[in-house]
């Protein structure tokens, strides 16, 4: 029997500084869809560059038990799916671009902390911890974000043969968009599947 898994790519607008309005978005699309995992942009709640094109998101900052990581919970339950969404994460004194994902029951399954910022995100600092591998209804999931692509090849080749799905949020900003070309030759030299949610449209690539 062919296992399935299936998915949401959620695309937002980008806001700036409305993350109740972007959550509430999020919450009526769950509304429409039986996925069992959902996959939001990077930086989406609270957005990521200022219409003054201000990239500091550390007032935005919060704790790993802050309300924005209590919403994505509470919409995970909610719309029974794993949800994975952005958080700009304090901890210890620092600030991570992160990614977090939450199970159905509302329990929280892991923390990605971007490993490479983007030359403007002066405000974030690298991730250290590897890209994690856990499951979910029997997929290897791992986890990427955006600038991290031009050094998957050589920092997580071994996690990426392991994985059956790779997510990708970004907040992709290049004119001629280079994420097909870059992601579909992941995807077909490991042989997984690549769930990519941006700012604007989402792709999704299987082997």
């Amino acid at each position: 029997m062919v296992q399935r898994l299936r998915v949401t790519v959620v695309e937002l607008p980008s806001r700036w500084g409305e993350p109740e309005e972007a959550l509430a978005e999020v919450d009526e699309i769950l509304s429409e869809s039986t996925s069992e995992l959902t996959l939001l942009p990077e930086a989406s709640l609270t957005g990521y560059v200022s219409p003054d094109l201000e990239f500091d998101l550390r007032p935005f900052a919060e704790p790993i038990d802050g309300p924005t990581a209590q919403a994505l919970a509470a919409l995970a339950r909610k719309h029974a799916t794993h949800l994975f969404g952005p958080l700009i994460l304090e901890e210890n004194g620092q600030r991570f671009n992160a990614t977090v994902g939450f199970a159905p029951n509302g329990e929280h399954i892991v923390t990605y902390r971007k490993r490479h910022p983007w030359i403007p995100e002066t405000w974030a600092t690298a991730g250290r911890e590897p890209h994690p591998l856990f499951e979910i209804a029997g997929f290897r999931v791992t986890i990427a974000c955006c600038y991290d692509i031009h050094f998957l090849a050589d920092e997580a080749e071994d996690t990426l043969d392991a994985a059956d799905v790779l997510l990708f949020p970004s907040a992709w900003v290049e004119e001629e968009d280079s994420r097909p070309r870059r992601l579909r030759a992941l995807a077909r030299r490991h042989r997984l599947a690549i769930a990519g949610a941006n700012w604007g449209r989402g792709l999704l690539w299987v082997p």
